[in-house]
């Protein structure tokens, strides 16, 4: 799967810690405030163009130039400094946050030109928007879930991508087939363990063994990604039990 942005560049740049991004968010330090506004970029910008497409009925151009707009009006107003995560978590500030500005931006019929004074960040649009329209958006959808859903799901395509990175790095090619051929793949036309096996001439326990690895490093992806842009332990903890129903230490 190709990465849908560059922004932040190769993990290695910038190691995922304990709420080591929002930390970076606000720190004084120009190069590290930078390095951190990069990953929360990278971490939320497709829901949140999503977000404008579905609750805002903004167009495809008009969705692009706004999420550019959103980002950049962040990093130099601060928008995130005052975040307070004993109020909410830093998911919903970030929703309101984009709300008051799109609310902003409608009233001064603003429509921001590309190419101007904004710095405009390398993120595939044309992938996000192919998404949007794919999918069967109902009417009177909660829209505070649609963007949960479309965080999560972004999330999980992030921590596929490290998961592969990671099983290349580790020589773990088989691992990552059967992953893929299995988890990754439709469950209307899924595999058993047993044809599974068959088709890659391995023993069911092997075929068990490899979904294992693959499953194990993938929850530890995940849970580093959140614990990034969770802006405390209780806020972590609280989202690693709503998403993968466990309670991280």
């Amino acid at each position: 799967m190709d990465r849908d942005t560059d922004i932040g560049g190769p993990q290695g740049r910038f190691p995922l810690t304990r709420n080591s991004v929002l930390r970076a968010v606000g720190d004084p330090a120009p190069d590290v405030r930078e390095r951190g506004f990069a990953a929360l970029v990278e971490a939320y910008w497709k829901p949140v163009y999503k977000y404008m497409r579905v609750k805002w009925r903004a167009s495809n151009e008009d969705a692009k130039d706004l999420t550019q707009e959103f980002f950049a009006r962040a990093f130099e107003k601060g928008f995130f400094e005052g975040y307070d995560p004993a109020r909410a978590r830093f998911r919903t500030y970030l929703r309101v946050c984009l709300d008051g500005f799109l609310s902003n931006q409608r009233k001064a019929a603003r429509r921001i030109k590309r190419g101007g004074d904004t710095q405009v960040l390398s993120l595939d649009f044309e992938g996000a928007e192919g998404q949007v329209l794919a999918q069967q958006v109902p009417d009177g959808l909660d829209l505070e879930a649609y963007f949960y859903r479309e965080w999560v799901r972004w999330l999980f395509e992030h921590a596929v991508d490290a998961l592969r990175e990671r099983g290349r790095a580790a020589s773990k090619a088989e691992s990552l087939l059967v992953f893929e051929r299995y988890d990754l793949t439709e469950a209307a036309s899924r595999p058993t363990y047993a044809d599974l096996g068959h088709e890659l001439d391995l023993p069911v326990t092997q075929v068990t063994n490899h979904l294992a690895w693959a499953r194990r490093a993938l929850r530890e992806i995940v849970l580093e990604k959140l614990r990034a842009v969770s802006a405390s332990d209780e806020e972590f903890r609280a989202e690693a039990r709503q998403l993968l129903g466990i309670d991280p230490r």
